[in-house]
Parts: structure tokens; sequence; C-alpha cells
């Protein structure tokens, strides 16, 4: 196709998808198949202008209109362009980024979920949480003996990751938000594993005669599917650029007051924008470190995030306790996590994901008794918790805040201090 006609072809297809509406959509249909995208941010602007502006970009650059949407927490619009087949993505990015009606310009990147599931299955017991025995995880972290003053009672926090089962018995009434960001993915939103199993560490009800507890067993949980299984039926998963920015978006415009991001991926210029602002207005974001890295990866590796690792099983070489100086690293539980999984089920999962869901779920008790602590404070008590056993401690870090003299002492605990 020549390329007037091309350039044509695209502010059309640019119009389209501008005019019917620029809220959060499922994307339009991608006539180049499986090319390259772009996250493009406009400078904020009366909707008219920056509708005109996407236009031009588009005719200018040879692109066309993936997706738009105005980022409720950064106040901009963002455009995703989809990049014509024989262009330079290099030098369209650049063109893009010089040019003075674009914020920034980059291009679409590929993220991936820290969890690993074996394939046993528990055995149930009797009681009030039936695999309450087996959540060993749940006791290194103390978890239990912290419910005696909180359990993340009107604290929200939103899991950014796959969809999650919203009508698990041990999540009923936990799910007060589910949206879904990728395309189709609605399809398999209540069989996605990888989210379940995060939001049964951070929110599984408690004493309900089911299952397990989570770590707040009665914070609210936003399920932001942003990542998509690469494999039915299986953990593993994948996110990219796109999806994550518009969860992450989302759940900030929508009061979370937690962020779990229990995934990894290459240092991202828009991820890094809508997080830093998340926390600066005192979301608490906590993500996964990718233990395969030195720097923990992104996000995990922004000063503004609290980074989280899977503490060493016994034996074990442990890691280094920080990146830079002064800046701690929390570990948490994340060896053989017994939580949930979609259709009613229970599972073992390792790794760092499920110890930011822990870390997340501490999070939100901390944020039940003193609202107003900024994600500095919670960094810095979490760590403190951690003085001792080198692992998060959920009932340490709860009476330290409430100034409870030897409390988790007092309730019979007997591990060395």
């Amino acid at each position: 196709m020549p390329r007037a006609r091309r350039r044509r072809a695209a502010a059309l297809l640019a119009a389209a998808a501008l005019v019917a509406g620029c809220g959060t959509l499922p994307p339009a249909s991608n006539p180049a198949g499986d090319a390259p995208r772009l996250l493009v941010v406009l400078p904020p602007s009366p909707t008219p202008v920056w509708r005109r502006h996407a236009l031009e970009l588009a005719a200018a650059h040879e692109l066309y209109v993936y997706q738009a949407w105005m980022m409720r927490s950064l106040d901009r619009p963002c455009i995703v362009y989809g990049l014509i087949p024989g262009a330079s993505l290099e030098r369209t990015v650049e063109r893009l980024a010089a040019d003075r009606r674009v914020e920034s310009a980059q291009v679409v990147q590929s993220f991936r979920v820290l969890a690993a599931s074996p394939a046993t299955r528990p055995e149930a017991a009797p009681g009030g949480d039936p695999y309450g025995e087996l959540q060993h995880a749940l006791g290194e972290l103390r978890a239990a003996l912290a419910h005696r003053w909180a359990t993340g009672l009107g604290v929200t926090v939103a899991v950014v990751d796959t969809g999650v089962d919203v009508g698990h018995p041990d999540l009923a009434g936990r799910v007060v938000k589910a949206v879904n960001f990728v395309e189709r993915g609605e399809r398999s939103f209540t069989r996605d594993v990888h989210g379940t199993a995060v939001a049964g560490v951070v929110a599984a009800v408690a004493g309900n005669g089911v299952g397990i507890a989570g770590v707040a067993p009665q914070a609210r949980l936003m399920a932001m599917k942003a990542c998509w299984p690469l494999v039915a039926g299986s953990a593993d998963s994948a996110c990219d650029s796109y999806t994550l920015a518009q969860a992450v978006d989302t759940a900030v415009a929508e009061g979370a007051d937690v962020l779990n991001l229990s995934l990894t991926g290459p240092d991202d210029p828009l991820l890094r924008q809508l997080l830093e602002s998340a926390a600066a207005g005192g979301v608490a974001v906590v993500a996964a470190a990718d233990e395969a890295r030195a720097d923990l990866g992104f996000p995990a590796s922004l000063p503004a995030v609290i980074a989280v690792r899977a503490a060493p099983l016994p034996g074990a070489a442990a890691l280094a306790t920080t990146v830079a100086p002064r800046r701690p690293i929390l570990s948490a539980p994340g060896a053989d996590v017994l939580t949930t999984v979609p259709g009613g089920g229970y599972d073992f999962f390792s790794g760092s994901s499920m110890a930011a869901a822990h870390v997340a779920g501490v999070v939100a008790l901390l944020l039940e008794r003193q609202p107003s602590l900024s994600p500095a404070e919670l960094e810095r008590r979490l760590a403190d918790s951690a003085a001792a056993s080198a692992v998060v401690d959920a009932c340490e870090a709860v009476a330290r805040l409430l100034e409870i003299p030897e409390g988790c002492l007092a309730a019979g605990d007997r591990r060395a201090r």
C-alpha cells in the first residue's frame, strides 16, 4: 500500500477508536497481527485537544490506534498505538519522544509472574479452617497472633495479577471489585490459578469451616486481571506494560490502599511513573523480588516499592539483604505455601509471588489500625519486625504499632528473639 494510503488508513482506524470512546475498553482488533505496540502518554489537555493530537500522531508516524484511555491517577491520556508493518520500531519511538505533543513514548514490554506449583494436594483435617495445620507459612509469619488486634478490616488490597476465582468458598465476600484488562480474558477469569493463589494468601476467610485463613482475612480485595495464563490451568502467566498500566491506574483511582504485584519484568517508564505516583499518594506498593537477578528486577527495584523475597529454606544460602545502602529487602514465607486454587480447591505454591502476598496482608493489618502510615513508615515497621528472625513478623509489627509491651510473648510465644 502506498505511504499516503497507509497514513489515511491509520487515521481512519484512529478516528474509529477515539469516536468509540476512551474509557477502559477491550482492545480493538489488531490489523497488523502481532506487530509491536507503543504506549504514548500525552500532556494534560482538554479531551478534544488530546483526541485531535492522537489522530495527528497516528497519521504523522504511520501508526494505528489500538486503544486510548484517560489515566485517572495521573490525569493524562495514554494512547496505545500499533506499528504499521515495515515501519522501524526504534525510529518511530525516537520520533514520537521528540514530538512536542508527546510527554513520553515507549514499547509495550513483557512481564511474568513469580510462582511455581508442585503437583501435591493437601489432605483435609477437621476444624474452623480444616487446612490450618498445613499453613506453615502463616505460622512462621505469626499472623494468627496478630489477628487478636487486626484482621485487615476496611483495608482494600488490589491483586494486580491474573483473574481470581471470585466464587471460591474461602474468598466469598472478599472480592469487592473484579476487572479484566486482557483481551478475551473474561473467558478464563475465574479459572485463573496464579491470581486466585495470591488472593487466598492475602485474604482467605478465617474460621468459616473451609480450607485456610488469609493473613488479612477481613481485607477487601480488588481482582485486577492484567496477566494471562501461558497454558490453561497453569500458574505460569505473562503480562505486559499496557495491561499492567491499566490495572494499576484503575486500582489507584478506585481507592486501593495496597497494590500487590507478584510479578517482574524490565524497567518500564510508564509503570514506574504510575507506581511512584501511587506511593507518593499514600498507596503501599508491594512487589515480589526476582531472585534470579541481583537488582531484584522491576518493579521490586523501585525505591518507592516494598520489595519482598522468599525466605530461604533451612540450610539454604541467604541472599544479600540490601540492594542499596539503608534500603531493606524484606523476607517472608515463600516455600510450599498452601492457598486457594480455582474450583474451590487448594494447592501448595512456592516463590516470591507468595512472599509478596504475605507482606501485602501484613500491610493491611497495620493499615487497619493506623491508616495514616506512609509506604516508607510501613516498610520500616516491617523491617523492624524481622530484626530477630530475618522474616517479617506480623504479630511483632502490629504489637509494636499498638505499643503493647511483650504482646507476642504474652500470648505464649516461645520463639527465640
